[in-house]
């Protein structure tokens, strides 16, 4: 029976340092590689077989992760906050931590993170990238309304951004001077074309054949676009992960931490330990929840009535979360079920 090697690496943009162990501890090989395709090649080549390697999540994991994969026993990725917990120590460099990585890897301490698979991660970056031209498109017109506010011109605020408003207002406002004209211009063409490409991206992965019907199942449930449905199929990954509504609740940021000691229990404002894409649309879905569904109405009225809206708000993105683990799960569609009362015979 062949021991296993437990390789730790630490990475970052430009090299790797690596640390090679077996299963009593000893180093067998360590040192630092250029991060390059080309250079891993050449270094697992001189590594011992069979072999496990851990790292730490980090923006370069990705590819390094994709490219490592098939020649390895097994390759983890681990949680960056609690890998710094259990590694803290006093001396810290990359040697270090990836000594302190293989040591966790090979003691089975290490704190794994969950990964996707390498197409939903490729269709993630598109839609993260279509919310970078929202932000982006959001920011031109505040900028337009600005230009506008800095010269003293009078506008309609709600159809400012119509193409017929615009184009009417620069033609026959005399207020507008010569010099704002081709700056408003501008801003005006770069916003059409960046809404043309966020809904060119949109569409696209819509209609991507990995992810069609999954998003149009969960666009059965009430309040739920395809913005939202999209997010939560690309961030979620394999709903499965989950054993419990509160933990993908806990995972979207729709809950406070919890510190206990003795009998004293403390709740926290949400918890920054979240997945901050799936939050922030939950969020703005759960605002609109109420018109669209009687049954999320109810809920928001009911915590409404406590006092507090933004409580309210969550309270129906938590509901929102439980309607997509339960689709998304059963593979069904959503389906009301009207209480109705039934006499026995």
């Amino acid at each position: 029976m062949e021991s296993m090697y437990y390789i730790g690496l630490d990475v970052h943009k430009k090299t790797i340092s690596y640390c090679v162990k077996d299963g009593s501890g000893q180093i067998h090989a360590e040192g630092a590689i250029p991060a390059t395709r080309a250079d891993l090649d050449l270094w697992m080549k001189t590594l011992p077989q069979p072999w496990t390697a851990a790292m730490e999540a980090t923006l370069f994991t990705g590819w390094i992760y994709d490219h490592l994969l098939p020649h390895a026993a097994a390759l983890k990725v681990a949680h960056p906050l609690m890998l710094r917990a259990i590694a803290a120590a006093k001396k810290k460099n990359d040697r270090v931590d990836a000594h302190k990585i293989a040591d966790c890897l090979r003691c089975d301490f290490l704190p794994e993170c969950y990964m996707v698979s390498t197409a939903i991660r490729e269709r993630r970056r598109t839609l993260r990238y279509r919310n970078l031209l929202v932000r982006q498109a959001v920011q031109l017109k505040n900028k337009i309304s600005g230009l506008l506010m800095e010269a003293g011109v009078s506008y309609n605020k709600q159809k400012l951004h119509k193409v017929g408003y615009f184009r009417e207002l620069l033609a026959t406002n005399q207020e507008i001077g010569e010099g704002l004209r081709p700056l408003l211009r501008i801003c005006r063409e770069t916003l059409v074309r960046l809404q043309k490409t966020e809904s060119a991206l949109v569409r696209s992965l819509e209609h991507d054949p990995l992810l069609a019907e999954r998003v149009e199942r969960l666009m059965t449930i009430p309040a739920v676009g395809p913005i939202t449905a999209l997010t939560w199929v690309l961030e979620i990954g394999d709903v499965q992960r989950f054993s419990s509504i509160k933990k993908a609740i806990s995972y979207c940021g729709l809950c406070g931490a919890e510190k206990s000691s003795a009998n004293m229990i403390q709740r926290t404002p949400l918890s920054k330990q979240r997945n901050k894409h799936l939050q922030s649309v939950l969020i703005e879905a759960a605002k609109l929840a109420p018109r669209r569904s009687s049954g999320l109405a109810l809920v928001y009225d009911q915590e409404r009535q406590k006092g507090n809206a933004n409580r309210a708000t969550l309270a129906v993105a938590r509901k929102l979360v439980a309607y997509l683990v339960a689709v998304d799960r059963s593979q069904r569609e959503f389906l009301v079920v009207k209480n109705q009362n039934r006499t026995a015979a």
